[in-house]
């Protein structure tokens, strides 16, 4: 029989080389452990994505600073802040850094994809994920994603990136076109963080994504061996005895874990931020 592909995205894989504890929680308990309140960091993010997103959707003469920013504050995410007026505080300025950001693009340079869905495949894994904005650079093609968090990006960052090389990857073998080169846009500082990368690699990129694929699909399946199916009427499932199969990573992210409190290794590396810390 044909082997199945392992079906994931670049945020699974990335959930399980940062913690197979974090990714048993996220992707296979069920009913999934309860996550804790919602980050103020990532409403800020979605904000941000979702008014570029909008700007580019806007007709031609309408794309203008002020409309990119007319657009953060009407869509502006409110969830994970401390109060009323730390959230006002963060919208004007996210709404200050999409004005600046929209005020060096070019609003007639068509994306070729805004919020576009990729996918491809080998012959272990199917990946599919979002690309935030493809362009279009002469013959060839341009993978952008934008980032909003406060560290200064390099273009180490953009080399080293699993998910821009797999979005590479996929854009080039749907549209048919060359995809070599990913940016990080780095809306609060306006940087950009580059990378041309070589067919070498992107191969090797997607040969590290298979090696991670199999990790996973090999604790999945080792998990779901383990775990019996509930039945009707049965109590909930203790996972806990399974817990050696998806160790812990602590480290400085298990702070801002979805499922700290249900970790207690998690709680022991780091202690628990509140979900507007990130963005004080």
């Amino acid at each position: 029989m044909p082997r199945r592909l392992y079906a994931c995205t670049p945020s699974r894989l990335n959930t399980w080389l940062d913690c197979p504890r974090r990714y048993r929680m996220t992707y296979l308990d069920r009913p999934a452990p309860p996550k804790g309140p919602p980050w103020a960091h990532n409403s800020l993010g979605a904000s941000v994505h979702n008014a570029l997103a909008g700007w580019w959707r806007l007709p031609l003469p309408e794309r203008t600073p002020a409309a990119a920013g007319t657009l953060l504050a009407r869509g502006w995410l409110t969830d994970g802040f401390r109060d009323a007026e730390q959230s006002a505080q963060q919208r004007d300025r996210a709404r200050e850094m999409v004005e600046r950001y929209a005020s060096g693009l070019d609003p007639a340079a068509e994306p070729l994809g805004v919020e576009r869905t990729v996918a491809t495949r080998t012959d272990r894994i199917a990946v599919s994920g979002r690309i935030d904005r493809l362009d279009a650079r002469g013959d060839e093609l341009a993978v952008v994603d934008y980032k909003t968090g406060r560290r200064p990006l390099t273009s180490d960052d953009a080399r080293g990136s699993l998910a821009l090389a797999l979005y590479a990857v996929a854009a080039s073998r749907v549209l048919r076109r060359p995809c070599r080169t990913v940016e990080l846009h780095h809306l609060p500082t306006g940087e950009v963080a580059a990378w041309e990368h070589s067919d070498a690699s992107l191969d090797r990129q997607l040969r590290r994504a298979e090696s991670i694929a199999a990790e996973a699909e090999a604790a999945d399946t080792a998990y779901r061996n383990r775990v019996p199916k509930p039945r009707s009427g049965d109590a909930p499932i203790d996972h806990a005895p399974h817990d050696e199969l998806f160790p812990p990573r602590p480290g400085s992210l298990c702070a801002w874990c979805d499922f700290a409190r249900h970790c207690p290794e998690g709680r022991a590396a780091a202690p628990a931020k509140e979900p507007w810390a990130a963005v004080s």
